[in-house]
């Protein structure tokens, strides 16, 4: 039995819960996707543990740890995709706010306009779409609020307490 078989915690399995978000195709090509992207930053993160590209060890731990937790956030919230769980907008959401902090701290960072144009680069072509892929994650998987007693503007709801009781605030 692997992750992906895990039943949900009512017993009913998960193959035979239907997810109100995304059909069957997307919901693989999202979660697989969203799992190939976390991998593939590990060769990125040799790059950055061995200090080829930055000026201090102290930077190096610093992007290193960046990228790190961004590919456990794109990993982790593809599995969840995968199963169907809804803890998915936990994941999405934290991973989205790293994508968005790293686009925004590498382009802030650049020392040159060779450093600015590949920073860019990779903030248009790859951490913010995947920020806005997780933010939508996030905003579709939320709960629907509940619906609220509407009142047409300068009428009061009427009182719960009933007719005999004293007016509510």
């Amino acid at each position: 039995m692997t992750v992906l078989d895990l039943p949900p915690r009512s017993g009913v399995p998960r193959s035979s819960v239907r997810d109100p978000v995304m059909d069957e195709r997307s919901r693989g090509r999202i979660g697989y996707g969203l799992v190939v992207c976390g991998l593939a930053l590990l060769p990125w993160l040799v790059v950055l543990a061995t200090g080829v590209l930055v000026d201090s060890a102290r930077e190096s731990l610093t992007w290193v740890g960046l990228d790190s937790l961004e590919a456990v956030g794109l990993v982790t919230t593809g599995l969840l995709v995968l199963r169907r769980d809804p803890r998915r907008t936990l994941g999405a959401s934290a991973t989205a706010a790293l994508l968005l902090a790293d686009a925004w701290f590498d382009t802030t960072t650049a020392t040159s306009g060779t450093d600015l144009i590949s920073a860019l680069a990779m903030a248009v072509g790859v951490e913010l779409p995947l920020a806005v892929l997780c933010v939508i994650l996030t905003v579709r998987g939320l709960p629907a609020a509940p619906a609220r007693a509407r009142t047409r503007p300068g009428r009061r709801r009427p009182c719960p307490h009933g007719a005999g009781a004293p007016p509510c605030g």
